[in-house]
């Protein structure tokens, strides 16, 4: 196969284990779970791309925008290796202090007039989100922003690069914290690593 992503869940297990207060170890054992799966697909999808070779798009049954078999691989594909790729930054910024600092520190106040502002922006968003929320950097504007995303492959805004995942599903939350949502925002807040988040961001 060309291209096969790796399982990473032992290193970002290792990164958020006992570091993340109330949002439990067997919390985030089970969520990785469910990231393994996304590295699963994406790569059985990947190996079934490959093994069509060049696809023929005269023929309705390989290329056909109600139902074919590359709108099936290619959509999936999409939603699968949003689940890793997601899962991936979600995991990754968790396990600090949950104090903001370096250039972050400075766009988040330059943008929404101190962290306080940003927390409760990503806060609001994230109750209104039915799957994950991001903080992104606009390339254009190089402004951030908090964008909503109610599925996996429903986020990307070209020329934005997220730099921060927070997942709003109820599976991310619902063992610790039942129904509350708000409570858990405000946990992971508690927990995110900016050193990480920084390193995400692009030169520009």
């Amino acid at each position: 196969m060309a291209y096969k992503y790796a399982n990473n869940q032992e290193q970002l297990l290792a990164k958020v284990k006992g570091k993340t207060g109330k949002i439990s170890d067997k919390t985030h054992e089970e969520h990785m779970k469910l990231y393994t799966g996304y590295v699963n697909k994406s790569n059985a999808i990947l190996e079934e791309l490959e093994k069509l070779g060049t696809p023929d798009p005269a023929n309705p049954a390989v290329a056909n925008q109600i139902y074919s078999t590359i709108r099936a691989l290619k959509v999936d594909y999409t939603f699968a290796v949003g689940g890793l790729k997601n899962h991936e930054m979600y995991f990754n910024i968790l396990g600090g202090d949950g104090q903001v600092s370096g250039k972050m520190a400075e766009l988040i106040d330059r943008d929404f007039g101190s962290f306080e502002n940003y927390k409760k922006d990503l806060k609001a968003t994230g109750i209104a989100a039915r799957g994950w929320v991001w903080t992104g950097i606009d390339q254009t504007t190089g402004k951030l922003f908090n964008y909503i995303g109610d599925a996996q492959n429903t986020y990307p805004v070209w020329g934005v690069t997220p730099l921060l995942a927070l997942d709003v599903y109820e599976h991310a939350y619902y063992a610790d914290f039942l129904t509350a949502r708000a409570g858990y925002i405000d946990e992971f807040m508690n927990f995110v690593d900016w050193s990480a988040v920084n390193a995400y961001l692009p030169k520009m």
